[in-house]
């Protein structure tokens, strides 16, 4: 991928998409075409179609989604199968029509059935049933893949697809209606202990277990990939590290700075029991984390403090 290279990243305000154009211009990648969503609206066919015929795009990392926690998926299961399928299936077609060079579609490890063997192989795709309260996301996720992989057999296109483990870092969604656990438990955590809190209580059971991956990493590996990686099937992208619900919620506590009692409600869904998943294909492409927990908690936090409203 040369550095003057015409590189869209689409959704580059996201949590994904800004880690990677911080990626890209950390590597001398200048020529960013870039649009907020206010400016071009993927769900929309005429105006994706025209946007790739006017800027002709060479590569192409497909960071645009909607994304969120368990209550967010519960609450929105329409949004989220129908935002995603529309906004992959615009732009990998247009990609496809306006001779794209190469495109990364980033999905989420999600997309793999709620108790397939740990760590989770990329063979375990459609081995067995989804996770419910994120199936509409993970159904619109394998539709993409499945699309990538149909547009290379029929038209020859390069299309890859990289499938991150939990993300977190900076520029994530701190809303706690709508983000994921790790963010949504730095805020608690956080108000909590501005307030004085005795307790802050948490959905579950704090059983399940969870692997977590920083999205400088991520990016790191997506750029990895699109330089080094040709083949159709997904990759998995994370720390290969796992821990509980209860020890992160720990582990941010302490970061935070929250010395109160950390509650259960067990009455709450816990989600997929285990979700870990196997990175020994990327690794043998040559790639590894970088980032442990620790650090890029410590980092996280940082930034919440010196951006949150």
């Amino acid at each position: 991928m040369e550095n003057n290279a015409r590189i869209f990243v689409a959704g580059h305000r996201g949590l994904v998409g800004s880690a990677l154009v911080r990626e890209l211009e950390r590597e001398g990648y200048g020529n960013l075409v870039l649009r907020k969503s206010s400016e071009l609206d993927l769900r929309d066919q005429a105006a994706t179609r025209a946007f790739f015929e006017a800027e002709r795009p060479e590569y192409v990392f497909l960071a645009a989604a909607k994304v969120g926690g368990i209550v967010a998926n519960d609450s929105f299961p329409a949004e989220f199968i129908y935002d995603n399928l529309m906004i992959q299936n615009n732009v990998l077609h247009s990609s496809y029509l306006a001779g794209v060079k190469k495109l990364l579609l980033l999905g989420s490890t999600c997309i793999y059935p709620k108790l397939a063997p740990q760590p989770i192989k990329e063979e375990a795709l459609l081995t067995g049933p989804l996770e419910p309260t994120n199936e509409p996301y993970a159904i619109a996720k394998i539709a993409g893949i499945k699309m990538c992989q149909s547009y290379n057999r029929q038209y020859g296109t390069r299309f890859i697809c990289a499938m991150p483990t939990n993300l977190y870092g900076p520029n994530d969604n701190f809303d706690l209606t709508t983000s994921h656990v790790l963010p949504a438990l730095i805020r608690r955590f956080h108000e909590a202990k501005g307030a004085g809190a005795e307790s802050v209580t948490i959905w579950g059971t704090g059983t399940p277990y969870r692997e977590f991956v920083h999205v400088d990493d991520v990016a790191g590996a997506s750029l990895f990939l699109m330089r080094h990686y040709e083949g159709w099937d997904p990759v998995n992208v994370g720390s290969g590290q796992e821990l509980s619900i209860a020890d992160l919620a720990q582990t941010i506590a302490a970061v935070v700075g929250f010395s109160g009692e950390i509650r259960f409600d067990t009455s709450k869904p816990d989600g997929t029991p285990r979700k870990l998943s196997d990175v020994s294909r990327i690794h043998e492409l040559g790639w590894r984390h970088k980032i442990e927990l620790d650090q890029g908690l410590r980092d996280t936090y940082a930034w919440y403090l010196a951006n949150r409203c």
